[in-house]
């Protein structure tokens, strides 16, 4: 079997294409970049997903060597995001879903997130860190479903990283916020004391982002020991809730994801947890941490595979589609 998956949650419009021995033929993205200081307009968002739609799908049947007809399942993110965004990629993928008479899947983000992780890094029955500039969950499987076991209360780390740095007016074309942040941070050795907040297994970071954009204002302290606590403190506390849900749920393997699965220094202390207890961890490479199309195509087979079918009325989309409301039947 062979599926296309379209990712347009956000910023990112992904096409992938994968077959059912989990096999990349093709996984292609472009990325809206908002103006200089300003956040993620969806309208803006999702003319740019329009505009681009159809070159996306045809350099992604271009990389895969494989025609349309070939195709077996097309595949398309149902949610959670943002609503104009969203629409998009549903109307692409009921256009080909009915111009090549094939099946159609809606999936879960999250979960796919989840799936190409552990199809990538080989990996069983890992907690997940999923960390990204619209989410911040813990899941781990239990019983039949992925369970949130914690959560921000408010933003997610990515937004407040982003926010911090268009706060301090850092900008590079050429690079998401986060990864000017994590440089800036390299070149940081000062730490700053900023609020720590963990309430049970949830995080919160307005606060934060609000004294750290504070401190930056009083001018006085340098901004790459400012970047630097910022991100010694956010990382840490996602450390400590991974590490809990993972005494809880007595795993032996953590996986990240999402796009701020890309920076280094979390990787690397996530690492360090993962070592003090004997446990598995696992990084994607950047190209499938970050939102794509591939991972979308990879759980619409599974769900196939397991017996899961979608008739053209259930493909609506779901701004805040869950991870526990899926019943998972692929495991």
């Amino acid at each position: 079997m062979i599926s296309l998956g379209i990712e347009s949650s956000a910023d990112k419009l992904g096409v992938g294409i994968i077959d059912s021995d989990g096999k990349i033929l093709s996984n292609i993205r472009m990325t809206y970049k908002p103006p200089f200081g300003s956040g993620i307009h969806p309208r803006e968002a999702s003319e740019f997903h329009s505009i681009n739609m159809p070159k996306v799908i045809n350099r992604a049947f271009q990389e895969s060597g494989v025609q349309p007809d070939d195709i077996d399942l097309i595949s398309f993110t149902k949610g959670p995001g943002l609503g104009p965004c969203l629409r998009i990629g549903v109307i692409a993928a009921r256009t080909l879903a009915l111009a090549l008479n094939k099946p159609i899947m809606p999936v879960n983000h999250p979960i796919a997130h989840v799936e190409i992780g552990r199809l990538e890094g080989q990996l069983a029955d890992p907690v997940v860190l999923y960390v990204s500039g619209g989410n911040t969950q813990v899941i781990a499987y239990s019983e039949g479903r992925y369970r949130v076991f914690g959560e921000t209360l408010d933003i997610p780390v990515g937004n407040c990283l982003d926010v911090f740095g268009r706060n301090a007016g850092l900008s590079d074309k050429e690079q998401p916020m986060g990864k000017v942040i994590e440089d800036e941070a390299l070149r940081g050795s000062n730490y700053i004391n900023i609020p720590y907040v963990i309430k049970g297994m949830d995080v919160s970071f307005s606060g934060i982002l609000t004294h750290i954009t504070k401190l930056f204002q009083s001018k006085k302290y340098e901004l790459p020991d400012l970047a630097y606590s910022l991100q010694e403190t956010v990382f840490s506390m996602l450390v400590e809730v991974t590490e809990r849900a993972l005494a809880h749920t007595r795993k032996k393997e953590i996986l990240v994801c999402g796009g701020v699965a890309a920076n280094t220094r979390l990787k690397e202390m996530l690492s360090e947890m993962a070592i003090s207890h004997n446990a598995t961890f696992k990084g994607l490479d950047a190209n499938l941490a970050l939102d794509n199309g591939v991972m979308i195509a990879w759980l619409g087979i599974l769900m196939y595979n397991s017996g899961i079918r979608a008739k053209m009325v259930d493909t609506v989309v779901d701004q805040h589609f869950r991870p526990e409301e899926v019943t998972v039947t692929w495991r």
